[in-house]
């Protein structure tokens, strides 16, 4: 069974943001490309079997279910919604900023 994948505002706004900061402020559009793609290729694995990542071990994000992994230097949160079949990718943040901060920014969008 695959579920489906969703982004959140936030999260679309974090993958376009990584593409621009890497392609126009590092100057490396390649890079930048294959960086995303290969976020997005990783995200989309989760269509089988999205469980299997560890729940963000903070509250009040644990209780609220948040789920992460790694892609490079890069965090992906996201949301797995058993009754709707649904994975819903809530922010994809650079592993050296401050979560905590940047995940209660998002509270309101998941």
């Amino acid at each position: 069974m695959n579920w489906n994948i969703l982004y959140t505002a936030g999260a679309r706004r974090d993958l376009r943001n990584i593409y621009e900061y890497i392609a126009y402020d590092l100057l490396v559009p390649d890079k930048a490309e294959e960086q995303t793609r290969g976020i997005m290729r990783e995200i989309r694995a989760l269509e089988a079997m999205p469980m299997r990542y560890l729940l963000y071990d903070e509250e009040p994000w644990y209780s609220a279910r948040l789920r992460f992994f790694v892609v490079d230097r890069y965090l992906v949160f996201y949301m797995p919604n058993e009754s709707k079949n649904t994975v819903n990718i809530v922010r994809i943040m650079y592993g050296g900023r401050d979560i905590r901060r940047q995940l209660s920014e998002a509270a309101v969008e998941y």
